[in-house]
């Protein structure tokens, strides 16, 4: 009797093992090579993107999160097929994922208006590491680009970091693009002096400055008939590494040049008048 009871057992348990192998089983072998295929797909995509980068000279940083931003994005995908293709219901699962998507979305939208900035800075390359900017107020060469930050040097050796949804959002100021730099100064002789004399001595002391570029050209023009002076714009031309030598050293060596030839730089007189008792 106990050896019948364990026979009937047995068979229904077989019938119950074939009934879900004939039923699960086809989906299973399916879910594996869809797993598989899908493995494979998504390593080859991922494997051309990043030469598809590499060719356009994506950054480093920017190719490694958006390639694992790729990755986590494909698997997701690829499970929640797998999820199907089992029986599983899977659109409670995908409104799950909707939902928290959007709860992190706004909570972090500062964030991820940096992380766009952060995308397009490295993508259209407005400027790069060792570039001379202007951005948001702020003047110094870029150290490092981050995917939410970039971070400069100020000329006072300051690290200022700007965030770069405003720093993709705002005017940038490129002095390293062109490679070379054009020096603004003005300096100003007196109305008796000699004009052409003092333009003669301002336009020495930059061509014998080996560091002021020969082409372009340095120009000296009378730029401006002041109250006490006559004003030339000095316009030497340097590169961006040698601009602030060029800048200070065009300064200096005028003034000697022009005090060695006699020529009197104006300067500001004070009148006392004194009335009688």
């Amino acid at each position: 009797m106990q050896t019948s009871e364990l026979e009937n057992n047995a068979s229904i348990w077989i019938e119950k093992g074939i009934d879900f192998i004939s039923v699960f089983g086809p989906k299973i072998i399916g879910a594996l090579l869809i797993w598989i295929i899908g493995s494979w797909v998504i390593k080859k995509s991922l494997k051309q993107t990043s030469k598809v980068m590499d060719k356009r000279g994506y950054e480093k940083s920017l190719q490694k999160f958006l390639i694992n931003l790729l990755s986590w994005t494909f698997k997701i995908v690829l499970i929640i097929t797998i999820l199907g293709v089992l029986g599983i219901e899977t659109t409670s699962f995908a409104a799950i994922l909707a939902a928290a998507g959007l709860a992190i979305g706004l909570a972090l939208q500062g964030s991820l208006a940096n992380f766009a900035g952060g995308v397009l800075i490295m993508i259209f390359k407005p400027f790069k590491i060792g570039d001379l900017i202007e951005a948001q107020g702020e003047l110094g060469v870029v150290k490092e680009i981050e995917i939410f930050t970039t971070k400069i040097n100020t000329p006072e050796n300051k690290e200022v970091i700007i965030p770069n949804g405003t720093l993709s959002n705002g005017n940038i100021t490129n002095y390293s693009t062109e490679g070379i730099l054009r020096v603004n100064l003005t300096i100003g002789v007196g109305y008796d002096e000699d004009i052409k004399e003092a333009k003669a001595v301002l336009l020495k002391v930059l061509t014998d400055n080996p560091q002021v570029l020969s082409d372009p050209a340095p120009t000296v023009n009378v730029s401006e008939l002041a109250d006490s002076s006559v004003n030339f714009a000095v316009r030497p031309w340097a590169t961006t590494a040698d601009y602030w030598s060029v800048y200070f050293g065009t300064l200096e060596n005028c003034k000697i040049a022009l005090d060695k030839a006699g020529i009197e730089i104006p300067y500001p007189h004070a009148v006392e008048i004194h009335k009688k008792a």
